[in-house]
């Protein structure tokens, strides 16, 4: 996915969890978050931004944050993004070769999933998650408890049980990573339900990307490691 006209800014400050103050060539810009999480290992005062410019003049904010810079690794964190790119890599071929129908916000059951994919053998729904907690090389989710995340998990078996195939795909929104594991210290319920659902048939995706100041793209997979300790 490609964005339009981006800058950069220096992070100031998070009044709460949809704007944030951002100084662009000298002066402070109340911005969008374009993220919902905690984002407190990300958004510390003085890192560089990249931010997207919009024309809308109704909007009440004219720029959003998605992304940031950490150290030497730039990370996406547009809270939207990983579905999007997650739909163009598959319609491009990317999860199944012969791609026959593709939905998005798909419900089953109590629960809303991200995509629905119909190929010519399988039927199946994909629930994607984006990944921004990185610490030296290893990515993990939720950076926050997510009850809704361990109620997906729990929808997906079911789908699963009645004949359909079923994916989480966790989209790592950088590069270059050493693994992807559940951040048990965090959320503990959803590392458990997370391998019950691999015991039980859900297929479990890491996918990294190429993350550029305009542009996301899925790149390859990622080692995902689910047993604790290891």
């Amino acid at each position: 996915m490609k964005y339009s006209k981006i800058r950069t800014g220096i992070f100031q400050s998070r009044p709460n969890r949809f704007i944030a103050y951002v100084e662009i060539d000298g002066n402070v810009e109340t911005c969008h978050v374009k993220n919902t999480g905690r984002c407190k290992e990300l958004l510390i005062p003085g890192v560089t931004v990249y931010l997207e410019e919009h024309d809308n003049p109704n909007r009440k904010t004219k720029y959003s944050i998605i992304g940031v810079q950490k150290g030497i690794r730039m990370i996406n964190m547009d809270s939207q993004a990983p579905n999007k790119v997650v739909y163009e890599w598959i319609k491009a071929g990317g999860l199944f070769p012969d791609v026959k129908l593709i939905k998005t916000e798909k419900t089953y059951g109590n629960s809303r999933f991200d995509l629905y994919v119909e190929t010519s053998e399988k039927r199946n729904y994909i629930e994607v998650k984006g990944v921004t907690l990185e610490d030296n090389g290893v990515v993990r989710f939720p950076d926050a408890p997510t009850e809704r995340g361990i109620k997906h998990i729990h929808e997906l078996v079911s789908c699963v049980k009645e004949g359909y195939d079923a994916y989480i795909i966790f989209v790592v929104q950088m590069k270059d990573v050493k693994y992807f594991e559940p951040n048990d210290i965090t959320h503990p319920a959803f590392g458990q339900a997370l391998r019950e659902a691999k015991e039980q048939g859900v297929h479990i995706l890491a996918m990294d990307c190429n993350v550029k100041e305009d542009q996301l793209n899925i790149r390859k997979s990622v080692d995902v490691r689910l047993k604790r300790g290891k």
